[in-house]
């Protein structure tokens, strides 16, 4: 039955691709859009995260995460900066709320921090982070913004990392389930949307596979980059813990608390949608087993039970196995996808041994933003975001014919700028380029809804300011507010902030 099931999606998704080969040759056209134009109902907001907003690491009894730990580390950050402050919203949120507020957003996605609710990761509940977040949430109501929230969003508690190795060990399993239960009780009268986790296909890879980002894990280049780690196994342990750490969240949810609270549990997953770089088979193939290791990686067990068979086929006894409990525990454990989806790029075949021994090398896939010299798009500020709208489009249809055509919430998309010392304030506030981004995405995006009948329910801009960027610190600007550093952090309103307030302005 798995093998029929996995011939008839691979059929499906072959038609769908060639399908989608055709439909982007005039998908790309734009038009006037606004609210009006979405299904009554659909929920417009910005994105945010904990780590890259709020700052005051020391304030609140909050404890350590491991971006704290990775961030101080000499060379891990490109512009030598640390988020201690980051754009201080854990002092800033009502102003925030404001400007939220007068662009006419409906909903503002942020992560709560683990380390401001269990300082050690587990043990004594800080009632200062339990009183920040009802104050933030209840500030957030009373502004008539609703709370979408992310439980886990990167920054995991040193404390867990240094008592068993964080993700690596099942033991995080219960302990980030007693995290998300604390939550749920104390801000579900108020919050209707969860998501467990953002993207755990990049922190899984970043952390664990790369290096790049926290813990930096990794075994690339025979530890000379990473102290420690196995880039072959690790990444796909974090994987399997994360999705058994969500299905056990979930189901405590449902079982406790959904029937008083009626919310909903996701996730927020980050994918690129992958063009076939020639219509030979070979290439179509590599594309759909990119998406296979990239968003099935982690959907495949949450709607079907298992892993994808390409995953299973080609990385073999690494990859860990579900036994038939944690199976059904995973198989129906979510109630939307939530997509971050940035840009799209081409991917073929190769056949070709890679002297890497990680996660990318199984793939079996070359994938770049360029075919024969020429970018797929135009790019933004970083060297992987390249602008190509009618992606959305495709990889919506890609969700809606592989799974059912699921409940979807874009949770982020959007673009960035360079932060120059040589660009004035004024000029930096002229974001044409960000305002066609959000137009032309937005656009595919109704047509997937409207011409092709993608459940899609909701699409949240990253990010409502301007922030710390994980590895690449301030050197990137994605906020549709710019913050200028250099003087108190004040938030000045770009010319896409003038764009949304009359894209969403009633009638």
């Amino acid at each position: 039955m798995a093998r029929m099931r996995s011939c008839v999606q691979l059929g499906l998704v072959l038609v769908l691709i060639i399908h989608l080969q055709l439909l982007h040759v005039k998908s790309d056209a734009t038009g006037n859009i606004s609210r009006a134009s979405f299904p009554k109902g659909f929920t417009f907001g910005t994105a945010s995260a904990a780590y890259q907003y709020e700052g005051a690491v020391k304030e609140g009894g909050r404890g350590q995460t491991i971006w704290d730990k990775f961030a101080h580390t000499p060379g891990k950050i490109s512009d030598g900066s640390t988020a201690d402050v980051a754009v201080n919203q854990y002092h800033l949120y009502n102003e925030d709320i404001k400007l939220m507020k007068n662009m006419g957003m409906d909903a503002y996605r942020f992560s709560i921090s683990w380390s401001r609710i269990f300082p050690n990761g587990t043990g004594k509940i800080s009632q200062s982070g339990v009183d920040h977040y009802n104050h933030f949430i209840n500030a957030l109501v009373a502004s008539g913004i609703e709370p979408y929230v992310t439980l886990y969003h990167w920054d995991l508690p040193q404390a867990l990392d240094d008592k068993y190795q964080g993700w690596l060990s099942s033991q995080i399993v219960n302990d980030f389930a007693a995290y998300a239960e604390t939550c749920f009780r104390e801000f579900g009268d108020r919050v209707k949307h969860w998501m467990t986790f953002n993207e755990p296909h990049t922190f899984a890879i970043q952390g664990y596979d790369l290096g790049f980002e926290a813990p930096g894990r990794c075994s690339l280049l025979g530890h000379l980059y990473c102290k420690e780690g196995n880039s072959a196994t690790e990444p796909y342990i974090v994987g399997h813990n994360v999705l058994l750490a969500h299905g056990t969240a979930t189901d405590i949810y449902r079982k406790t608390y959904k029937k008083k609270q009626n919310g909903i549990v996701g996730i927020a997953f980050d994918t690129f949608w992958y063009e076939p770089t020639t219509n030979y088979t070979a290439d179509i193939e590599a594309a759909l087993r990119a998406m296979d290791f990239n968003l099935g990686w982690f959907v495949d067990p949450l709607m079907f039970g298992d892993y994808p068979s390409s995953m299973r086929s080609r990385v073999g006894s690494r990859l860990p196995k579900f036994s038939e409990a944690e199976s059904t525990l995973l198989k129906g454990s979510l109630d939307f996808l939530g997509i971050n989806h940035y840009t799209t790029w081409y991917a073929s075949n190769s056949s070709v041994e890679s002297i890497l021994n990680d996660s990318i090398a199984d793939i079996g896939v070359l994938t770049l933003p360029f075919k024969d010299g020429i970018p797929i798009g135009d790019r933004a500020n970083s060297i992987w975001l390249y602008i190509v709208p009618q992606g959305m489009r495709s990889l919506l249809n890609y969700v809606k014919t592989k799974y059912g055509n699921p409940l979807v919430i874009i949770t982020e998309n959007g673009m960035d700028d360079a932060n120059s010392p040589f660009t004035s304030i004024s000029d930096a506030l002229k974001d044409e380029k960000r305002i066609k981004y959000h137009n032309d995405y937005l656009t595919n995006v109704l047509a997937a809804i409207k011409e092709d009948g993608c459940n899609v329910k909701g699409y949240f801009a990253w990010s409502l300011l301007d922030n710390w960027e994980w590895a690449a610190g301030f050197s990137s600007r994605f906020g549709l507010y710019y913050v200028d550093y250099n003087d108190k952090l004040r938030r000045y309103a770009k010319d896409s902030v003038h764009w949304f307030q009359k894209f969403l302005a009633p009638n």
